[in-house]
C-alpha cells in the first residue's frame, strides 16, 4: 500500500478517528520524548554524584596521609563540603527517578 493510499485511508475514516489518533500519538511521542530526557539527567547525575564521591575518597586520603590527621569526620570542613554536594545530586537524582515513574505508570495507564 503506497503512502497516498495510507493518506486516503485515513481520510476516508473521517477526521474525528484520524484526529483522535493523531492526539494519542502525540501524548505518546511526547511521554517517550520527556522520559528519555528524564534518563538522560538520572545518567548524567549519577555521573556527576560518582565523581564527587572519588573527591570526596581523594579528600579524605590526603588528610589522612598527607596531612596526617589522626581522625576525619563529617564536620571536618573539606569533607562535609563534599557531603553537602553529594546529598544534593542524591536528593535531584530522587527526584528526577520520581518523575521518571510518574511518566511510566501514566503512560501505563493510558495503554
Amino acid at each position: 500500500m503506497t503512502f497516498a493510499e495510507r493518506m486516503r485511508g485515513l481520510v476516508n475514516k473521517g477526521v474525528g478517528v484520524s484526529s483522535d489518533l493523531a492526539n494519542r500519538a502525540r501524548g505518546k511521542a511526547k511521554d517517550l520524548g520527556a522520559m528519555g530526557a528524564l534518563k538522560l539527567e538520572i545518567v548524567q547525575l549519577q555521573s556527576q554524584a560518582g565523581k564527587l564521591i572519588a573527591k570526596l575518597g581523594s579528600e579524605v586520603y590526603v588528610l589522612l596521609v598527607d596531612k596526617e590527621h589522626a581522625t576525619v569526620s563529617r564536620e571536618t570542613a573539606s569533607i562535609s563540603g563534599f557531603l553537602k554536594e553529594i546529598e544534593r545530586v542524591r536528593v535531584k537524582i530522587e527526584t528526577k527517578e520520581e518523575e521518571y515513574k510518574s511518566i511510566s505508570v501514566k503512560k501505563k495507564a493510558s495503554a
